[in-house]
């Protein structure tokens, strides 16, 4: 017996109001002016691409880095207003940035 049945068992006659669902709108990114910057580094020995320079809210930054982890299928964090991306994958992000309507320019190596 699972709990509805058991709470139409208690309350006979009352009746569950209709549940409405609110549809859900995608999350508008601010778009800035100027160039977000994406540069390689060497951490500990291994290759990581960051990314900062963004000058929207921070929940906004933390909703595109989730975006670019999960468009790349790799790992990473925001960390220190910016994006830090396990591996070498400046050249797609920057692909991937320039498609949502931002600038981004490239530094280092």
């Amino acid at each position: 017996m699972d709990l509805h049945e058991q709470l139409k068992k208690l309350f006979p006659d009352h009746e569950p109001l209709p549940e409405e669902k609110l549809p859900e709108l995608p999350h508008e990114l601010h778009i800035q002016q100027e160039p977000m910057i994406c540069k390689y580094e060497k951490r500990k020995g291994k290759p990581t691409t960051i990314i900062e320079g963004y000058s929207g809210s921070e929940e906004d930054f933390k909703i595109l880095a989730k975006e670019l982890k999960t468009k790349l299928s790799v790992g990473g964090t925001f960390k220190d207003n910016a994006i830090i991306i396990q591996g070498d994958y400046r050249d797609k992000i920057m692909d991937v940035l320039k498609m949502k309507g931002f600038k981004v320019k490239r530094v280092g190596g």
